[in-house]
């Protein structure tokens, strides 16, 4: 188990190991379970109601995902508790649901993955949830948008794709003053590089399936809580059924002991990447957070620990087929969703279809790579063969 005063590296490779959890071996095992038996009813019933570290049923956990929640939140000063879901979009739509009611309202990032947002506009507002959505450059300018029934204000930082990096602390004071919660979409950086709940945010959310796990191999989730909203969000994920299996989180536990090593390595490979990028005639814009040139980047300098892999190239001149046939030409790039693994990925993009608040500022057609622990040089030489023959 990590100590309070335990640097990051040492928490990771710590966290969720203490006796109760692993027995006194090194890793906690798998305790796979539906049914658990009771010696008597006396002690079936002094279980409930159903707490971490509490044997019940199945579907309220076991020490495999307590340990994996409990190294999570000891990630994030000022946290009392994580809560585990099979899936990043489940976590953030049980968040969501978590603080929100009929007749209330949210303020949403514009820039916010595509399926919070079709969330928002399919299911909160069938049960008369109200979502308005602002520029993620608008700091403490969202005061200006907070109405009496504003309930909570969603950030995603850096942003969906265009990776515009928001002023969290300057709209979590607003919000705080105002007795409205904050949520973040804090995968791209994860607690690492960005301490959410110390910013002053109110549910960190990751979707672990990324850099926790580590190997395009699980879908995870979690919501890692301050104390006004603990008790809110375990009630809430019960009652809708939510269930991490225990395989899926030894799995993220296993990630998450060299998710320093990985980010780091993540982190300048992508950054040499990103720079040879903007050298490139046939690229007109980078957006990668750490890069001045991206929207943001000083809030990136003052907030962030580092960057992770993850970033868009905006293509100077041509059109959806000439960036298919670059895209397809790629040997070391896979094209498929999601990333954080240990695989470079490619992937076209078009984020102005799903922008709602302005135009989008980036024209031209865009791409968005994940650079995973390749030799940055076959990337680049991989990079280089297909943009030489672009628009040609």
């Amino acid at each position: 188990m990590s100590g309070d005063d335990d640097r990051t590296d040492t928490k990771l490779v710590t966290g969720g190991r203490g006796p109760e959890w692993t027995g006194g071996i090194v890793n906690p095992p798998v305790w796979r379970a539906s049914t658990i038996l009771f010696d008597s009813v006396e002690q079936m019933r002094a279980a409930y109601p159903p707490e971490d570290g509490r044997l019940h049923y199945g579907r309220n956990g076991t020490p495999t995902q307590w340990a994996l929640a409990e190294a999570l939140t000891e990630l994030e000063p000022g946290a009392v508790g994580t809560r585990l879901f099979p899936s990043g979009v489940a976590a953030i739509t049980t968040a969501l649901l978590t603080t929100l009611k009929t007749g209330d309202e949210l303020l949403m990032v514009d820039s916010v993955y595509a399926p919070t947002r079709a969330f928002c506009d399919t299911v909160l507002q069938r049960m008369g949830i109200a979502t308005r959505y602002y520029d993620p450059l608008i700091g403490d300018g969202v005061a200006a948008m907070i109405g009496p029934a504003t309930r909570a204000i969603f950030m995603e930082s850096p942003g969906s794709l265009t990776f515009e990096v928001q002023d969290v602390p300057g709209i979590c004071a607003v919000a705080r003053e105002r007795g409205i919660v904050t949520l973040l979409d804090n995968t791209w950086a994860t607690p690492l590089l960005f301490p959410a709940i110390a910013a002053g945010v109110d549910l960190s959310i990751l979707a672990c399936t990324k850099y926790v796990v580590g190997h395009s191999d699980v879908m995870l989730g979690s919501v890692t809580a301050t104390e006004p909203y603990w008790r809110a969000l375990c009630e809430t994920s019960r009652m809708l059924g939510q269930h991490a299996s225990p395989d899926d989180s030894w799995l993220a536990l296993r990630g998450l002991r060299t998710m320093g090593v990985r980010l780091r390595q993540h982190e300048a490979s992508a950054l040499r990447i990103a720079h040879w990028l903007e050298e490139q005639p046939q690229v007109a814009q980078v957006l990668h957070p750490a890069l001045p040139g991206c929207p943001g980047h000083d809030l990136w300098r003052r907030d962030f620990k580092g960057a992770s892999g993850l970033f868009t190239f905006v293509l100077n001149g041509g059109g959806e087929a000439e960036r298919a046939r670059f895209v397809d030409g790629l040997r070391h790039f896979g094209i498929g969703y999601s990333w954080g693994g240990f695989e470079s990925l490619a992937l076209p993009i078009d984020p102005a279809r799903v922008r709602t608040v302005g135009a989008s500022p980036q024209k031209g057609p865009m791409v968005r790579i994940q650079i995973g622990l390749e030799d940055p040089l076959d990337l680049i030489e991989d990079l280089a063969a297909g943009l030489g023959d672009y628009g040609r």
